[in-house]
C-alpha cells in the first residue's frame, strides 16, 4: 500500500535506536526524508537541556520545518512513587514532556500553514495500566497523554493529526534493561523474568521494533487522515482493560 508520504519530511526524536530508529526506518521506506535527532549525529539534541532543544528547533525551522514529527524520549529510572526527590520529578518532566511540548509548538505553525501535518508521540502501555515500579514514567507519560488529546482538538481543522502510540513489551535495549533490573532485584534469572513476562502477553512473545515502526508509518499516512486524538496500543493484547 502506498501511504502517500513520498517527499514528506519528518523529525524523529530519539531516532538512533530502539523504537525511534524503527519509526525512522519505516518512514524512510515510504519515501520520507527523515531527520534523526539523538544525543549524537547530524541533529544532536539532549532533551534534558533547554538550550540544546532550542538549538534543534531553530535549525529545523530554518531548514523549512517538517511535515511529520515523531516525539520519542527515553524512559526515566525505575522506582516507586513514594520517596522520589523533587529534582527527579522535575528532571523527568523536562526531558520527557516539556521538551516535546516545546518542539511540537515550534514546528506546528509550518504544518498549519501547509494545512497538513502529523504529530505522533511515543508513549507507554503505562498510560492505560500503570506499570509497577515505573512511577516516574507512568506519571509523566500520563501528562503527555492529556496534552496530546487537547492539542489534537486544537489543530484538527488545519489538517494536522495528533496521536499517540503505546508500546507494550517491545524487544529493545530499554526493555532488556528493565528485565535485567527486575532479575537483579528478585534474584531470578534473566530468562525466567523474560518468560514470565511473555506469559502475560496473549500472543506469547515480545513485539519486534519493526512492528511498532509500521504503526507509526501508518499514522503518518494519508490513509490515517481521519484518525486524531487517539492512543493506539501495540502490545500483543497485554493490556486487559477496555
Amino acid at each position: 500500500m502506498d501511504f502517500g508520504l513520498n517527499g514528506k519530511r519528518a523529525l524523529v526524536l530519539g531516532g538512533s535506536r530502539g523504537l525511534g530508529a524503527a519509526s525512522a526506518a519505516a518512514l524512510a521506506a515510504e519515501g520520507v526524508t527523515v531527520l534523526v535527532a539523538a544525543r549524537s549525529g547530524d541533529y544532536a539534541v539532549d532533551l534534558a537541556d533547554v538550550s540544546s532543544v532550542q538549538q534543534l528547533i531553530e535549525r529545523v525551522k530554518v531548514e523549512g520545518g517538517v511535515d511529520i514529527l515523531v516525539n520519542n524520549s527515553g524512559g526515566p529510572k525505575a522506582g516507586p512513587a513514594q520517596g522520589q526527590a523533587s529534582q527527579d520529578w522535575l528532571a523527568a518532566f523536562q526531558s520527557m514532556a516539556t521538551s516535546l511540548y516545546a518542539i511540537t509548538d515550534a514546528l506546528l505553525p509550518q504544518m498549519i500553514e501547509r494545512q497538513w501535518g502529523r504529530v505522533i508521540t511515543v508513549g507507554s502501555s503505562g498510560v492505560v495500566a500503570p506499570i509497577a515500579g515505573l512511577a516516574l514514567s507512568n506519571a509523566v507519560r500520563g501528562a503527555i497523554a492529556g496534552w496530546s488529546k487537547t492539542l489534537a482538538s486544537e489543530v484538527a481543522k488545519h489538517g494536522v493529526t495528533v496521536n499517540m502510540v503505546l508500546p507494550g513489551r517491545i524487544d529493545t535495549d530499554r526493555l532488556r534493561e528493565l528485565d535485567e533490573g527486575k532479575a537483579s532485584r528478585t534474584g531470578a534469572s534473566l530468562s525466567a523474568v523474560q518468560q514470565a513476562s511473555r506469559n502475560e502477553i496473549p500472543v506469547g512473545r515480545y513485539g519486534e521494533a519493526s512492528e511498532f515502526g509500521a504503526v507509526v508509518a501508518f499514522l503518518a499516512s494519508q490513509q490515517a487522515s481521519y484518525i486524531t486524538g487517539s492512543m493506539l496500543r501495540v502490545d500483543g493484547g497485554m493490556i486487559k482493560g477496555l
